[in-house]
Order: structure tokens, then sequence, then C-alpha cells
């Protein structure tokens, strides 16, 4: 019988299932030599947030195949080093979307209807009813940013209550959004139209600061912000300032950018209503995850795929090695279309051109499916559920396979088509790239003009007319503004026809630079991506 190891607390329905199909030992609060010492016993670990699975933890883990968490994050799993032992990692996104959604409701109407002032009030043995008059949720006109399970579970909510309901989420159609009862608009529209504004986004960086001073000053005078997602979404300071300032009616945050937020000066205003991070915390998510962890846990020792898998299944000896290149060209070419593309993505094109020896295109293209849809969704996607997610946000995805010569090189193309471009029907953008024979992976071509880049760096991306002056404009723009450009080359396939300029930068590009850089004369789009540093080709297999 397999043997299961819990080492923080779990609900004990999870434990029970755990017991009908395993070995359990549950010992919660193992200093870190007393977990090295136990665990090669064990093929599986089960935590929540105590217990640090760190790589010397792994190694320690000789037997270890399964490694699960109780919750939705990973930060306390070496995922990258679980996924080289080939030890599949799980998380359970699902059974806390009703409690964080429902916490979402229970601070709307706290702070509409002025519950927690109300009852502070009466508490001091006053009776001040004309002092709290509220707002009512009925026809108000709900703006949910990110559609996620928690996403979707709020506008469902919401429309129980007689809301209309506006969704912005760049990977999610406007059909997907109709099915729901809600519209599907751009988030400066949703933020000029919402009188209640909710956050349900995952924190990245492309996501971090979404709403500073711009997007609050967009939004309607008079108009509350929620946050119940992640600190950091927000800046803080423009926050306060729109609050004091009389433009926001007030706002309604559960989490912050440092927690505890003792010093910040939001917890003074009488219009915010504050939790301490407890939308996940009811005792029904609780057990919910913990339920979810051992069902899966069990499933996964069975051999079964699981859809809450966060990084590859277990694989034979040597196809990490040679798959690994492929993954990291896949995924970066998703996140590379996902920063680039204009409007909800309708459809996914997943091409390989060439011979496919020893490839398997089914994981390579969840792996582009994955990239893609990561930056905008709140759970983790992953070569498991990539295909499901972007069924479920109304993506179509189509594969093709065009053989070649075995001498022939195998490339990998990734093609997103989404609908309502501003200047286009049918707006498309492309990306090809290959592994060379070193296993280096290369960026080949961008919108099909031809261009050679490493897979990685900071990348500002800009289609225009070849004409004298462009570069010089976008480098001079840069330069005042201290951001340094590390190299830069251009697509074309004619002179002074369509072109595609692609700058390597040395610093983060700032969101308002980006806008500057948008009103260049000449300038079709101009997109911003952090590839990260490029992952390294990974050694042949000698096995």
């Amino acid at each position: 019988m397999v043997k299961v190891l819990v080492s923080d607390p779990l609900a004990e329905a999870g434990v029970a299932i755990l017991r009908d199909g395993a070995a359990v030992d549950v010992q919660t609060g193992l200093a870190r030599e007393e977990l090295l010492a136990i665990l090669p016993g064990y093929d599986a670990l089960i935590v929540r947030s105590e217990t640090k699975v760190t790589a010397e933890v792994l190694r320690a883990g000789t037997k270890l195949r399964v490694v699960a968490r109780a919750g939705v994050g990973t930060d306390n799993i070496d995922v990258a080093a679980a996924t080289e032992r080939g030890i599949l990692v799980l998380n359970t996104p699902g059974p806390n979307s009703i409690a964080a959604a429902e916490h979402t409701l229970a601070v709307t109407l706290s702070l509409l209807r002025h519950v927690a002032r109300a009852d502070a009030s009466l508490r001091a043995g006053k009776w001040e009813r004309k002092a709290f008059v509220g707002s009512e949720l009925y026809r108000k006109t709900l703006g949910v940013v990110g559609l996620g399970r928690i996403g979707r579970e709020v506008t469902s909510r919401a429309r129980a209550f007689g809301m209309e309901v506006l969704i912005y989420d760049p990977y999610v159609s406007a059909a997907a959004a109709e099915a729901l009862g809600a519209t599907a608009a751009p988030l400066d529209a949703l933020l000029e139209r919402a009188d209640i504004v909710t956050l349900h986004l995952p924190l990245l960086p492309e996501t971090r600061g979404i709403l500073g001073a711009r997007e609050l000053a967009r939004m309607k005078r008079g108009a509350f912000l929620i946050n119940c997602a992640r600190g950091g979404l927000v800046d803080e300071a423009a926050l306060h300032a729109a609050l004091v300032g009389g433009h926001l009616a007030g706002a309604g945050l559960d989490v912050f950018e440092r927690e505890p937020p003792t010093d910040s000066p939001l917890l003074t205003l009488p219009n915010v209503v504050v939790t301490p991070h407890l939308a996940a915390s009811s005792a029904e998510a609780q057990e919910g995850v913990g339920i979810v962890a051992a069902e899966t846990t069990l499933a996964a020792l069975r051999g079964e795929l699981v859809d809450n898998a966060v990084n590859l299944p277990g694989l034979a000896p040597g196809a990490l090695a040679a798959l690994k290149p492929w993954l990291d060209l896949a995924d970066r070419l998703g996140q590379l279309l996902a920063a680039t593309i204009d409007g909800p993505a309708v459809t996914l094109e997943l091409g390989f051109t060439g011979a496919m020896a020893g490839i398997n295109p089914t994981i390579v293209g969840s792996a582009a499916l994955a990239g893609f849809l990561r930056a905008a969704i709140p759970e983790q996607a992953t070569l498991i559920n990539a295909r499901l997610l972007a069924a479920r946000r109304g993506v179509r995805v189509s594969e093709r396979f065009t053989a070649g010569r075995p001498d022939e090189l195998l490339t990998f193309e990734l093609r997103a088509s989404a609908a309502h471009a501003e200047d286009e029907a049918g707006h498309t953008h492309s990306a090809t790239g290959t592994v060379e024979g070193d296993g280096r992976a290369r960026i080949l071509a961008l919108d099909g003009f031809a261009v050679s880049l490493d897979l990685g760096g900071k990348l500002l991306f800009i289609s225009h007319r070849d004409q004298p002056g462009r570069i010089g404009a976008v480098g001079t723009l840069l330069g005042a503004r201290g951001v340094n450009i590390a190299a830069m080359q251009v697509g074309r396939q004619q002179v002074r026809g369509q072109a595609v300029m692609i700058v390597t930068l040395d610093d983060p590009l700032p969101r308002p630079v980006l806008d500057e850089v948008r009103t260049i004369e000449g300038l079709r789009h101009a997109h911003y991506v952090d590839l990260g540093e490029p992952p390294m080709p990974m050694p042949a297999d000698e096995g």
C-alpha cells in the first residue's frame, strides 16, 4: 500500500478519504530535520502553507511521486525542483471559490450599507439611523475584472441581485460573457460605466498596479472599488487620494500590498471596509480543499491524470530532457502572444512544420496554451488543464501538422485571433520558433516577419510602417524616460512596407511609458512583455 504523509493540519474528511486508499501518517509541526529524516518512506506529501517543500526536502523524498498543496498557492513548494525530479505537484484552486465570491459580496454589502460603522455606532450607545443611509445593489452596474472561477461565481451572484454585469478579461470572448448573462467590455469602458468595480486577477508583472491613478480617475464619480483578490493590483496611494478627494465613494479591501497593513492610511478612512485576508477562510472551503487534495493525490498515485496539476506529470527517464526545450519555447510563445493580442482571443492555432520524431505535439501544444492563458486567470494554467480552461473561455483551439523532410528544420507556430479589434476585423498575431541542435530555443518570426530572438528578456514589440524616423523616435523617447536599450532589430518584407520592430530592454518598461510610445506617429501597435531569463539548453540525453 502506498504511504502518504500529511505534514500540515488537514480537514478530517480529507484524512478519512486518504485512509481508504493509503497508509496515512499525520505529523504536523515537524522541524526541518525531522521531515528530512522520515520523508524517504513516503510516496506522497500533503501540505498547506506551513511546510516548506524545498529542493532539499524533495531530494530527501526518494520515493515521492506527488506533492499536494491543500490550497491555491504553491509558493512554499519548489515546483521547478519537483518537475526536474518527475514529482507531480497538485493544488486545489476550486473549493475556495464560493467562499471568496461570497466574501466579495459580503464586503460590498457592508460597504454600501455601512454595516461595520453602524454596528460600532450602536455598540457605542448611539442611534444614528440617518447617518447610515446606504445604497442598493439592485440595478447597479458591477464591473468584474478577471473571469476565473471566483469572477464567475461573483457574476452569478450579482445577477441574482438584479445587477447589470460588465466583464473585462482579455481571454474571454463576448459569447462566453453573454452565456453568463454579462457583457464583455474593454477595461476603460468598464471603469467608466460601473458603479462598483471588483477585482479577481492573479498578481503578475502584467497585472501589478492595473488600477493606478489614471484608471481610478476614469471610474465614475461616486463609484466603489472592491479588492478581495491580491494586494498590489491597486496603487494604494492613488486609491487613498481618490477616496479623500471624493472621486470614489468607498472601497472594500481584503488584501493589501503589505500584510498586515498596520501603517496603511486607508485604515483611517471611514469610507473603507477592511478584512484581514479572509476571502477563502470558511469552514466549508477548508474542508473542501482537504477533500480535493486527498482525492486527487490518490488518483495521481494510481497513475490517473488530474486537472489540478501545476507541473508535468511523471515522465519516463530522458523524456523530460527531450521535451523541455520545446515546452519552454511553446510556453514563452504563448506568453508573447498574450501580451500582443488586442481583444479577447477567439481562436488559437497550433502548428508544427517538419519532421516531429520524438516530439509529443499534444504536450507542446498544451504548453503553448498554458503560457497564453497564464497571464489572465487567477488559477494557474498548466499542461494538464490548459485545454479545459481555453474551452471554458470560449477559445477555439485547432492544430495542424505539416510533414517535412527528416533534415528539415522543425518549427512550431502559435497563431491567435481576436474579435472586435479596433483597427481591423479578424485581428491576428503569430509567432514562430524552433529548438536548434544545441538545445537552444529561438524565435524565428513574428506576424510573418523574419526575426532572430533569444527566448527571454524584456521585449517591446512595435508594428509600424517602415519609414525614416520611426526607430529614432522610439529610441529617443525611451532614452528620455531612462529606459536603456540592449538591442534592436526590424523585420520587414519590403522597403517602406509594413514592419515589426523588436526592442530588447535592460530595464522594465513602466505602463505610462508604454502609453507614450503608443502615441508616436506611424505606429500601429506597441506591446511589452517580460519573458524573464532565457532557459538553459538541456544537455543531450545520455541514457
